[in-house]
């Protein structure tokens, strides 16, 4: 079995695309489901956030895989496959690996070094565990992505490369100036209260607004989040909750707003917004050109590609479309928008007196971050990872395997013990412990160097036939060996941490 992932991110596809294929909570689990229920895959787990969607599997064929892989992202996404499959990029085996361990430390991320990735990889492990998606593999590889992660930025300064893509928003909003200086006194209104929106509360509450104030579909989230800000040792933010429908008296009152929540439409209209402000939505402007898409590749094109190891991804992403120019005049009402499907109507950036930054906007603007130092020696840390976890991953395959000769062996010593006592009934207990200590030992000293030499053999590259070499020579029944692997893969206690 190996190791494949299919997906998009902002690197690959537009925010538009991004937008469109997004995935609801439900979905995801359907499509874990199908993706198991699929003949080449075993194992599955989704990695979607607001930046990326990828679809993990442990498959044993790779064209079928790949093929299976993007119908199903495509049919669980709503965009069809021949639109979506020239923004999906497909990685196989150390390559994949090496991909989520770069994701993990946030190297891949749209703000470098932000370490938000963490908690979604664990959420993603944690769905896969609950729907029983995720078998050895994904555990093992998820599990071992936390600790990369979590080494990378205990162990270099990616940190300061990297922030949050919170923190880099209201950069954004700040333009230019001080976020600390720009947001000091003004009054906050958070709408959703997920893991996205409680960490923006957080970061205003930090950045030093005077009030914040919680808008949530479940009230009850939304009390739990102002009770948290409060509670806060670092900060005096006055806090509240509210219902969802008096986010329109708010926004009149409202000197920053951020929105992160699951909904599938607009939680804000340019009208909403507008009558907020007590202004008129002016008339948009000529629509600009619209990028043509490149033709859309066959699947099996990207499956050529990752076998011959000419590429990895998708062509080159067309550029996005930019929006009319915002207002240079005093800004009312900062807007970010952190949610994927947007939350916030991109008309906003025609309302004078507003600015808006949203997902493709901060895509725009993190391309040109310079990136520390640091960002060298976390790849260092990658790739030693990706050589450690290919070698532990091929070092368990031969493992039931030698479990299984050992067990044979232990069969043998117990059957010739056994006819010993058949021949020989007359001999006490001690010397009867004595023979049967003596024939173990032979065994074990006879047995140990080749099951630790093929360990080590096993764990280099192209030493994955070396378990296949020792079933052949000591004829193990195929079925013995996977007994072993079955009863690994059941153990309760494997994969968490």
């Amino acid at each position: 079995m190996s190791l494949l992932v299919v997906g998009l991110s902002h690197r690959s596809a537009p925010v538009s695309v991004l937008e469109r294929a997004s995935l609801a909570a439900d979905t995801q689990a359907k499509l874990l489901q199908d993706t198991l229920a699929a003949e080449p895959a075993t194992e599955a787990a989704v990695l979607a956030t607001c930046n990326r969607i990828e679809l993990y599997a442990d498959v044993d064929k790779f064209h079928a895989g790949v093929a299976e892989l993007s119908t199903l992202l495509a049919q669980h996404s709503g965009v069809g496959l021949d639109e979506l499959t020239p923004y999906l990029y497909v990685h196989y085996e150390d390559r994949a690996v090496h991909h989520l361990f770069s994701v993990a430390c946030g190297l891949d991320s749209m703000v470098v070094g932000e370490g938000q990735i963490l908690g979604q990889i664990k959420d993603a492990l944690a769905r896969g565990q609950e729907l029983h998606t995720a078998g050895r593999l994904l555990n093992d590889l998820f599990q071992q992505a936390l600790r990369v992660g979590k080494r990378a930025h205990s162990e270099t300064g990616i940190d300061r490369a990297g922030q949050s893509l919170v923190t880099f928003g209201l950069q954004q909003l700040a333009a230019g100036a001080d976020p600390g200086l720009w947001a000091r006194g003004k009054r906050a209104l958070v709408i959703g209260a997920g893991s996205m929106s409680s960490l923006a509360a957080a970061t205003l509450a930090r950045t030093g607004v005077a009030e914040i104030v919680v808008a949530n579909r479940t009230r009850s989230r939304a009390d739990r989040l102002v009770e948290i800000l409060q509670q806060g040792d670092d900060t005096t933010v006055r806090a509240h909750a509210v219902e969802m429908s008096a986010v329109g008296d708010e926004l009149t009152r409202a000197d920053v707003v951020v929105s992160c929540t699951g909904s599938t439409g607009l939680v804000l209209t340019a009208d909403a917004l507008a009558d907020a402000l007590g202004v008129t939505l002016d008339a948009p402007a000529e629509a600009p050109a619209v990028t043509a898409a490149p033709a859309p590749a066959d699947v099996d094109q990207h499956a050529a590609w990752v076998e011959n190891g000419s590429a990895t991804s998708a062509p080159e992403a067309p550029r996005r479309i930019t929006l009319p120019a915002q207002s240079t005049g005093p800004v009312r009402l900062a807007l970010l928008d952190l949610a994927m499907p947007r939350d916030i109507d991109g008309a906003a950036h025609r309302i004078d007196g507003v600015r808006l930054v949203d997902i493709e906007s901060l895509a725009d603007a993190s391309a040109d971050a310079p990136m520390a130092a640091d960002v060298d020696q976390v790849r260092t840390i990658v790739a030693d990872e990706v050589a450690a976890f290919g070698a532990a991953q091929r070092a368990a395959h031969v493992a039931p395997t030698v479990v299984a000769l050992r067990t044979m062996a232990a069969d043998v010593v117990a059957g010739e013990i056994a006819r010993l006592d058949g021949r020989l009934p007359d001999l006490d207990e001690k010397q009867r412990a004595e023979i049967t200590q003596t024939v173990r030992r032979v065994v074990d000293k006879l047995l140990h160097a080749p099951t630790v030499r093929v360990k080590q053999l096993a764990s280099e590259p192209g030493g994955a036939g070396y378990a296949d070499a020792l079933r052949e020579l000591f004829d193990l029944d195929p079925q013995t060996v996977a007994a072993v692997s079955r009863a690994d893969l059941n153990d309760p206690n494997r994969g968490r941490s």
